[in-house]
């Protein structure tokens, strides 16, 4: 990783592509351990973190790792997830936050040097593009690793520098202890779209 003492870093995760892909190398992330070990590469401005909820349910798997998230360090960009029934008379959920990354990431760039995003969607080279003309440099910390691999060859190839998050999991590893089974807070929850759905 090429980071500089004196850049100003900001942080945008897109919590579903990043979910997937330590899914896919089997570990989950302790999101305290990321922010801690990005707060030494640099000037830690902004750590975003993106993710949609499903209205309606009694209880949301998912709302704990977002109000954990909210109070230790994290700007949380949250909005409901549009169910819908497809042709088949399956339920189906609808959950896509790049819009939202997109915007905070271009507003950022006048205030940033270096922008990290966990994401591995292809979606995002020409946002890549786009910070990168304002003199920013861009990050991409996903996975060639998993089966199949979580980056696209057109993100990859725009990024400044790629980050294979296999590297990273020494550093950002949740360690496992029987005891915190059950009431971890910062456990990410497994509700998202299905394989081939837009999330």
């Amino acid at each position: 990783m090429i980071f500089y003492p004196e850049e100003r870093i900001a942080i945008f995760i897109d919590g579903a592509n990043l979910y997937s892909a330590a899914r896919g190398l089997a570990f989950d992330i302790d999101y305290k351990r990321l922010l801690d070990l990005f707060s030494t590469k640099g000037r830690l401005i902004r750590a975003f973190y993106y993710t949609t909820l499903v209205e309606d349910q009694e209880y949301s798997p998912i709302r704990p790792l977002v109000d954990w998230l909210d109070y230790n360090g994290y700007a949380m960009v949250t909005k409901p997830a549009k169910e819908f029934t497809d042709a088949m008379g399956r339920r189906r959920i609808k959950a896509n936050m790049d819009i939202e990354l997109a915007i905070d990431m271009l507003e950022m760039a006048h205030y940033i040097d270096h922008a990290i995003l966990f994401s591995g969607d292809g979606d995002f080279r020409r946002l890549v593009e786009a910070v990168q003309r304002k003199g920013v440099r861009v990050s991409v910390v996903s996975t060639i690793r998993s089966v199949p691999p979580m980056v696209s060859d057109e993100l990859r190839r725009q990024a400044d520098n790629f980050i294979e998050l296999q590297d990273l999991a020494p550093s950002i590893l949740r360690d496992h202890h029987p005891r915190e089974e059950g009431q971890r807070a910062d456990a990410r929850p497994a509700l998202r779209a299905e394989p081939g759905e837009d999330a």
